[in-house]
């Protein structure tokens, strides 16, 4: 129990201390987006879209030299695809900035965000575009491998989170938050099957893409109902969609010594089938 309070006093210490540190501007536009990828058949196209907290005009600066008018009337819903043939484009390393500007006429400009630029792929009698799609579905269906510790034995499992209510925030690239359900099977453990529902805040900082304390209710429906608190950093995205993330978690039922357990993963993050709010 002492290890239980320790983990938990960790993650709440972490979680008041990123919260502090993340107090909102209130004078500003909030930019979400939807949409941000390069197709990658030729001719390459740079496929936005995005909704901002007001009605306002927008436009697009690529490089920090080409401005592009994404939206001319004001409006909260923006979309854009921009032709990147007459662009002169590195294959890595570029970027985009949104510049909005509200019905007073003051403009906020978003934070940098890079895109690159596709290798061809020649499939024969196939479209690039549609092996793109499917490769993205599938990697999103991809479970999660986990490792697993007990206090006398060692586990391996395969884990699947879906995120689906998104708390909004005045960053670019991710919410202030996230609440998800997941589903968990240990591979020949005595208890296999776990559902899990909980909070996951997120937190932009330098080096990596975010860390991400977080609390869930776990429960397997036959008698263990307990609750993991845990901290995931994000390293690296792929394809601007999905995100790769290490994460540690705790799993204790309450007042139930010997049913702790660890677990050390490595997952995808993703807000395909998220509703934000």
């Amino acid at each position: 129990m002492e290890q239980i309070r320790l983990s938990l006093a960790l993650v709440f210490v972490l979680v008041i201390n990123f919260s502090s540190s993340l107090s909102a501007q209130q004078d500003t536009i909030e930019i979400y987006i939807i949409d941000n990828f390069v197709t990658p058949e030729l001719p390459n196209k740079l496929m936005l879209s995005f909704f901002t907290s007001e009605v306002c005009k927008s436009k697009l600066n690529i490089n920090g030299t080409n401005e592009i008018v994404i939206s001319s009337l004001s409006t909260d819903n923006h979309k854009i695809q921009v032709d990147l043939t007459s662009y002169t484009l590195k294959p890595k390393a570029n970027y985009f900035t949104i510049i909005v500007e509200d019905t007073l006429g003051k403009t906020y400009t978003s934070e940098k965000d890079e895109f690159e630029i596709p290798k061809e792929v020649i499939v024969e009698g196939g479209s690039n575009f549609l092996m793109f799609c499917l490769f993205g579905g599938v990697v999103f269906a991809l479970p999660s491998p986990v490792y697993i510790l007990t206090k006398e034995n060692q586990y391996f499992s395969l884990t699947k989170e879906i995120p689906l209510i998104f708390l909004k925030s005045s960053g670019y690239n991710y919410p202030n938050g996230y609440f998800s359900v997941e589903y968990s099977h240990i591979i020949n453990a005595p208890i296999k099957n776990f559902f899990r529902t909980g909070y996951k805040h997120i937190v932009e900082i330098p080096g990596v893409e975010y860390v991400s304390p977080g609390l869930n209710y776990v429960t397997n429906f036959k008698g263990f109902n307990g609750i993991s608190p845990e901290i995931s950093l994000g390293l690296f995205r792929i394809f601007n969609t999905f995100t790769v993330y290490a994460r540690y978690r705790f799993n204790a039922k309450p007042g139930d010594p010997g049913s702790e357990f660890h677990e050390i993963s490595i997952g995808l993050y993703s807000g395909f089938f998220a509703i934000y709010f």
